[in-house]
């Protein structure tokens, strides 16, 4: 069960600085947050016009072209001794670079990232998410752990419609401010016609409740235990590009379609699930009626988009997937999964290891070991996931597992939850771990940020500019960034 914090927090007295988050006030939100709790200085970066309307103040603005971003964030972080740098998804090109900076620089990283465990979690972890994700992936060290209760998750609601207007403002915000960061290139397409997308979402959604209208019950009922699920993701979702072989949604789904015509049983059918949050931006109709006409496969494969999906994973005889996290619902459901991906979860005893030709034969005699899956699943909240939503009110005081731990086999296992925001970093500088030729550092159970450096005294911040503090300040105002307000809130 979830603890809800029993003690005030303690001194957080470390520099942090926040690059770009979630679209909508979450890191707005967060750095409040972490003054609550003591942080010295937080610090953010914008990039874009987004940015900007959610975090309007106290914030430095990059103008300046990517080739430049690492050496203004090294200047940067040198500047004011910063001891932490938080973001959300790694594998953004602004973020791949801040990473690698940070980490020269011996500065502690932490991930935001959308939930492991869904739809009740965020995930936050050091140094990276998913794929770059230094979680255990053995049986062998799930089952040693001993076995702890599972945690009843408070529900967060549904966050469709307020994450909706968050994108909106944000692409209508990044689109009129665009000259002001002329050389900023977004990880997916940056135009105030984003809202078009949703718009059509909405009404497709409407849609397909009235089209799609009496499947569910074909599924659940003549069809139970003989189709299989195809849960598609996202069309630029980094887990597809950055990890998995398939350079796209459409190849990933010719690849297995061409599988399943094959080899998979003669009266078997595949179902494709299109993602929710894609609804608005790809139709695959015509890809899926013309590799039904061109594999011999009329009949058997359906392509629906907003059925139940618990109940779909309750009567499917197995699901393939790159490495959604419907993965990890299908391995809570008991239901055979093939990983076509690089995934958390893809390891021996929760997932089948076999070909993919292989799978649609297997797949019956095949079951996830649930013992282990339970004590996976609770080691990944406890060390990662963050009960809430980033487009609704967090409460950032609540209990949170929220930091993984130094993911050798013999770490022991998590604090408990509960630390709330001083949990996300933690009290020892883990920098030495990630400097070349230094010893790794024994794990400790404190959870409190505390600064690589003795605190400076007033007289210390105050007193008069020696002659490089007047360089470093004019080569700044040279530099390619437009400061709204200094640094320091």
């Amino acid at each position: 069960m979830l603890m809800s914090m029993s003690h005030k927090w303690r001194q957080f007295p470390g520099r942090v600085l926040l690059l770009q988050g979630p679209v909508g006030p979450f890191f707005l939100r967060f750095a409040r947050a972490l003054r609550a709790a003591g942080a010295e200085e937080v610090h953010k970066v914008n990039f874009n016009g987004g940015d900007r309307l959610f975090y309007p103040r106290h914030a430095v603005n990059f103008s300046g072209r990517p080739e430049q971003w690492p050496a203004f964030l090294e200047q940067l972080l040198k500047r004011h001794k910063i001891d932490a740098v938080l973001l959300f998804g790694d594998c953004r090109p602004i973020h791949r670079a801040a990473i690698e900076v940070a980490q020269h620089c011996g500065v502690y990283v932490g991930v935001f990232e959308e939930g492991y465990v869904r739809p009740n979690f965020v995930t936050y972890e050091r140094y990276g998410a998913n794929g770059h994700s230094n979680i255990p992936r053995s049986a062998e060290f799930y089952r040693g752990l001993p076995e702890t209760p599972s945690f009843a998750e408070p529900q967060v609601g549904n966050a469709f419609w307020i994450t909706a207007l968050w994108a909106m403002l944000y692409f209508t915000a990044a689109t009129l401010l665009r000259p002001l960061y002329r050389h900023y290139r977004h990880h997916r397409r940056l135009s105030m016609l984003e809202g078009l997308p949703w718009i059509r979402s909405a009404w497709r959604k409407l849609y397909y409740a009235f089209a799609e209208r009496g499947i569910q019950a074909r599924l659940t009922g003549a069809l139970s235990g003989r189709y299989f699920l195809l849960p598609l993701q996202v069309s630029t979702d980094s887990q597809v590009h950055v990890h998995s072989r398939y350079e796209s949604v459409p190849k990933f789904i010719e690849d297995v379609v061409a599988s399943f015509a094959a080899h998979a049983p003669g009266d078997s059918v595949l179902v494709v699930k299109h993602h929710p949050l894609d609804r608005g931006y790809h139709d695959y109709s015509a890809l899926i009626r013309e590799l039904a006409a061109r594999f011999g496969l009329r009949d058997r494969i359906l392509y629906v988009h907003d059925l139940h999906l618990p109940r779909l994973l309750d009567h499917a005889a197995g699901v393939v997937l790159i490495n959604s996290t419907v993965g990890m619902s299908a391995l809570f459901h008991r239901a055979a999964v093939k990983v076509c991906g690089t995934a958390l979860y893809d390891f021996a005893g929760l997932t089948y290891q076999g070909a993919l030709d292989d799978f649609w034969h297997a797949a019956a005699g095949f079951r996830p070991d649930a013992l282990l899956f339970g004590k996976f699943r609770n080691y990944l909240i406890r060390h990662t996931q963050l009960c809430g939503s980033f487009y609704r009110r967090f409460d950032f005081t609540q209990s949170l597992g929220g930091d993984s731990l130094d993911r050798q086999a013999s770490s022991p296992p998590a604090p408990e939850t509960g630390a709330g925001v001083q949990a996300l970093v933690p009290a020892e500088r883990r920098a030495a771990s990630r400097v070349e030729g230094a010893a790794p550092l024994a794990h400790r159970p404190e959870l409190v940020m505390i600064s690589s450096h003795a605190p400076r005294d007033r007289a210390e911040r105050r007193r008069d500019p020696t002659a490089a503090d007047l360089e470093r300040r004019r080569r700044a105002r040279e530099s390619p960034i437009r400061q709204q307000r200094p640094l320091h809130d």
